[in-house]
């Protein structure tokens, strides 16, 4: 990736090109806390922190994996599944920090935060297909038990549950920083929650010797990581359709805008966000004879601002006549 080109070394630094503040690129959208210099230094401290993260996490898939086939556990390889998406989620989250930070140029003017976007509905898809795949097994054995090895079971789940206590102890101090450390603290404590269940299970066909409880354990991981999967794909799939980011109402801030005084009219407009985070808006705002277009431009960048947190607002003033004839936009 293109991340290589001497911007590896430290995340945090290329905030500090002026030309960045002009615009108030970081700052505004409503999810950046804090100031600027506050961003600079927790940038690289996310990355440190994901990176560990990333680590730990991998080598418990690497472990749950092996475990899964080893020992003949479908519970296993189910909450192996899940820390898949879970590596896919920190990667994401590392590439946010990474490369999410790299300054548009002029191939790219919005730079890449879209990336993360992209990659989060590639882990969505992702899932599901783990979680299908989990459900099909699951079903033939049901019909035909097969043995398992609780005992191996027992001892790679509660492995992987104190190397996900590990890594949530790392992200734990960047937590109120950064959406991206915040998003995979949330996934590594799901896991946590995850390697229980397999513990569980394995202690549960010690004592009962029932096979059949390893694929209800499988099967109970695979939907209780469907929600959440579903819940990503239709955030993702907003942003890519430049859909209204949840939480704005157009029609209020169509409103709001046709309330400001000396405008006659609103249309084409547009809010979008290319991340999560950030939002973006578009408009044309018909004024009448007596209004200053400066000061209506103004007020309306100011109420988007203010109320709506849209922070790159694009505002066309039209001196059109205000009769309802002369709308050729509606």
């Amino acid at each position: 990736m293109s991340a290589a080109h001497g911007h590896e070394h430290s995340p945090g630094h290329h905030h500090h090109h002026g030309h960045h503040h002009g615009h108030g690129d970081e700052g505004h959208g409503h999810h950046h806390h804090g100031s600027h210099g506050h961003h600079d230094h927790t940038a690289g401290a996310s990355a440190r922190s994901l990176t560990i993260a990333l680590g730990l996490t991998g080598s418990v898939l690497a472990i749950e994996l092996a475990g899964a086939f080893l020992y003949n556990s479908l519970a296993l390889l189910s909450d192996a599944a899940h820390m898949l998406t879970d590596v896919a989620a920190l990667g994401i989250a590392l590439m946010a920090v990474r490369i999410g930070g790299k300054a548009p140029d002029d191939k790219r003017t919005f730079g890449y935060k879209r990336l993360e976007i992209l990659a989060a509905a590639f882990n969505a898809l992702l899932l599901f297909a783990a979680a299908a795949y989990v459900l099909m097994e699951a079903i033939g054995r049901f019909r035909t038990p097969e043995p398992v090895a609780a005992t191996g079971m027992l001892a790679v789940a509660v492995l992987g549950l104190i190397i996900n206590l590990v890594s949530m102890r790392v992200l734990v101090a960047g937590r109120g920083e950064s959406m991206a450390v915040k998003g995979a603290y949330l996934e590594v404590w799901s896991d946590a929650i995850g390697s229980v269940g397999v513990i569980l299970g394995a202690l549960l066909i010690r004592v009962t010797g029932k096979a059949w409880i390893d694929p209800v354990v499988a099967i109970g991981i695979a939907l209780w990581v469907l929600p959440r999967t579903w819940a990503l794909l239709s955030d993702t799939i907003n942003v890519l359709l430049e859909g209204v980011p949840k939480g704005l109402d157009l029609a209020e801030i169509r409103q709001a805008i046709s309330d400001l005084s000396g405008v006659c009219d609103v249309h084409d407009l547009h809010v979008w966000s290319m991340a999560i985070s950030d939002v973006n808006g578009s408009v044309h705002i018909a004024i009448i004879e007596e209004a200053n277009g400066e000061d209506v431009r103004l007020a309306v960048a100011e109420l988007l601002e203010r109320r709506f947190g849209i922070g790159h607002a694009t505002i066309q003033i039209e001196r059109d006549p205000c009769g309802v004839a002369a709308r050729p936009h509606r």
